[in-house]
């Protein structure tokens, strides 16, 4: 370590970091932030909710969707009223739907309802009134308001695809703005906590803001002129990751550069120091995020695919904002920026011995290494068999709700009161000229109750819907589109509607799981081979896995018995594998440089117990974080919002407390020079024994 105390940077380092650099970087970030900031603002033009931005961009479902255009006269989404009185409804309850239609025709967008249908039970009426799709949202808001003002004891919900859509609408509602303020309260208050000063938490934070605005702005970029789909999770993920993200890096570089402070005696000098170790750390964790999360452009599913250059964009643009923006803010704020305890300038600082936990913690795995790897990977494998309750699926519309607002709730009641599968068909669309033989082929399909008749749609088409037998959710109707689909595929047709679209989500699901794990695990792998080691990169990816393994564990067991969802979402283990193996080798990158620096001067299991120390802190700070950014995720009313919130969040902090504090130091000290095999360990130490800087004393 001799020499800490003379300048030392490069001449980059001391154009960007010095007196003058600083201003021009905070120059250029000003120009940035007038040029793009206002193209955040516009991120919500790009969005795409509907159908097509979510499913397989090949599947036959898809086609069907699109065909569906030929056969509208107008677009309009039905809203499906459902009364209800147990034991029977009254002529009362009779007039009150009566007057309801009346009323619900004049709606914004409404058409004349359908019905009322009486359901053979006699306890339950149902009205459908179509609704543009303009007027969805307001429409089905004010038809609840008047639905609920009848007779006592009669209950009125609004539910269908108009009803669930309204519900969603309102789950998402301000998404954006609920999620940006409660990652950075979160933010806030931890780094009000990591750094106990009023003042210095404001720098991350700014750079934090400035790096999401430019990610939106570029992620309206990408969508606008690259045709990257974008919708509101993608959208929230951004906001998440770049703030949880951003911080971490923040956390990485000022933790380093309040330990150059004390090494120079120039701040200037101290922050090119900190650039200068830090940044190939940080440049090798944001590649990695990035790459594994450009991995998702190998997806079928459009929602998929496009999640992956949005949420690398987010990562680098918070790489570059903490990289130079922070920096420079930091430089021009001054020493005084850390109040009230400032770092001064120490010339014994190398000299003095490491205190505290992780200095303890170090010198516990110097002593017990086995013990303390062996527990902790039993720990992880223990956790890990409740994977075989774990149930990823296509969720049903009205199942995707953490709650059970009025949609569901309707939707319960019509299941109880009327004939399954009838609101549910499959859609079959082919030639006009080929309308007889399918419609004959669809109904000889095994499993099929019944085609309707023909409708003739623009460019000679030919549509029908087929109500199969049983509930339309069901295994046995997966199975009956298939047939389907093979008694009519021959004739030109194609079968789709909310049935097939599961099917071919699921197909396109366990496609991608198949291709893009592997090749997300062969590229983070590529990348930590630049640790020049084969050990270490086979060592950081397994124990990674093995933390991913054990979160799947854990959350299929919270989703089941704390949570009571009904399953997950087709992507969700791909998207829980991709953010834990990204984010989780993250973490190692930071000890494993840490380690690799320190073992140049002081042998290698010194140097991983020193790394350990070293870094212990502000890891675990920059992993408490981003856990819990990505927890306010958990907190939205949708399961595949909140599974993948809880899942990364678990999982980033079992990587955080156990992985990288526990099984990777001690794994790595058990095996000492090996660990950087076939290439050759860090120079020898200089003062192998040294009670200061040897932390195991």
């Amino acid at each position: 370590m001799s020499g800490m105390n003379t300048p030392t940077r490069s001449s980059l380092l001391n154009a960007v970091f010095g007196r003058r650099g600083k201003w021009v970087v905070l120059a250029l970030w000003i120009v940035l932030v007038v040029v793009l900031g206002p193209l955040a603002g516009r991120l919500g033009d790009v969005k795409e909710d509907g159908a097509a931005a979510w499913l397989p961009g090949g599947a036959e479902s898809t086609r069907v969707i699109e065909l569906q255009d030929s056969f509208r006269t107008d677009d309009t989404a039905p809203a499906i009223v459902v009364y209800a009185r147990e034991g029977g409804l009254s002529p009362a309850d009779h007039a009150k739907v009566r007057a309801d239609a009346a009323a619900f025709a004049a709606l914004p967008g409404a058409a004349t309802p359908i019905g009322p249908e009486a359901a053979p039970d006699g306890a339950a009426l149902r009205l459908v009134v179509p609704i543009h799709d303009d007027h969805v949202t307001a429409s089905v808001e004010e038809a609840r308001k008047i639905a609920e003002r009848g007779p006592p004891g009669l209950t009125a919900h609004i539910t269908g695809p108009a009803g669930g859509e309204a519900d969603f609408d309102a789950a998402l509602e301000g998404i954006d703005g609920f999620l940006l303020m409660a990652a950075g309260l979160v933010v806030i208050v931890l780094l009000l906590l990591i750094y106990r000063s009023p003042v210095l938490w404001f720098v991350p934070v700014l750079s934090a803001l400035i790096a999401l605005g430019l990610s939106q702005a570029m992620v309206y970029l990408l969508a606008r002129h690259a045709d990257v789909t974008v919708n509101e999770q993608s959208a929230g993920i951004l906001t998440v990751l770049v703030f949880g993200v951003a911080t971490d890096y923040a956390l990485l570089l000022v933790a380093r550069y309040r330990e150059e402070l004390r090494r120079h005696p120039d701040r200037h000098d101290a922050m090119a120091a900190a650039v200068r170790r830090a940044g190939p750390a940080l440049l090798a964790s944001a590649g990695t995020v990035a790459a594994g999360l450009l991995c998702l452009l190998a997806a079928e599913v459009n929602s998929t695919a496009g999640l992956g250059p949005v949420a690398a964009a987010g990562v680098l643009t918070a790489l570059a904002a903490m990289g130079t923006l922070l920096p420079a803010l930091l430089l021009i704020l001054g020493r005084w920026v850390f109040w009230p305890l400032v770092p001064r300038y120490d010339p014994a600082y190398e000299q003095r011995p490491q205190r505290g936990v992780w200095a303890r913690l170090a010198r516990l795995t110097g002593r017990r290494a086995r013990l303390l790897w062996g527990g902790s990977a039993l720990v992880l494998v223990a956790l890990t068999p409740g994977i075989a309750s774990l149930d990823p699926g296509t969720l049903p519309e009205m199942r995707q709700f953490t709650g059970r607002p009025d949609s569901v709730v309707g939707a319960e009641i019509a299941d109880r009161h009327f004939p399954a599968a009838q609101g549910n068909p499959a859609v079959i669309i082919g030639p006009a000229a080929q309308s007889a033989q399918i419609a004959g082929a669809a109904g000889r399909t095994p499993g099929v109750q019944a085609v309707s008749p023909p409708e003739q749609g623009r460019g000679g088409l030919v549509r029908y819907e087929v109500t199969l037998h049983g509930p339309g959710d069901d295994d046995a109707a997966g199975r009956t589109i298939e047939r389907l689909r093979a008694s009519v595929g021959d004739l030109g047709a194609k079968v789709g509607g909310q049935r097939a679209v599961d099917l071919d989500m699921a197909t396109a699901t366990a496609r991608d799981n198949r291709v893009i794990m592997p090749m997300a695990l062969a590229l983070v792998l590529l990348i930590l081979l630049l640790l020049r080691s084969l050990v270490a990169p086979l060592l950081m990816i397994a124990t990674v896995v093995l933390s991913y393994a054990a979160t799947l564990g854990v959350s299929a067991l919270v989703f089941d018995h704390v949570f009571g969802f009904a399953g997950t979402d087709d992507a969700f283990p791909l998207m829980t594998f991709i953010f834990l193996v990204s984010l989780g080798v993250d973490y190692n990158i930071f000890l494993m440089h840490r380690v690799r620096e320190e073992a140049a001067s002081h042998g290698t299991r010194t140097g991983i117990l020193r790394g350990l120390s070293m870094t212990g802190g502000v890891i675990t700070s920059a992993g408490l974080v981003l856990a819990a950014t990505f927890a306010a995720l958990a907190t939205l009313p949708l399961v595949p919002f909140a599974a993948i919130g809880f899942a990364v969040a678990f999982g980033v902090l079992l990587d955080t407390l156990v992985v990288r504090t526990l099984l990777l130091p001690a794994l790595a000290h058990d095996l000492g020079d090996r660990i950087w095999r076939p290439g050759k360990a860090p120079s020898e130490p200089v003062q192998r024994r040294s009670q200061v800087l040897d932390p195991v004393g």
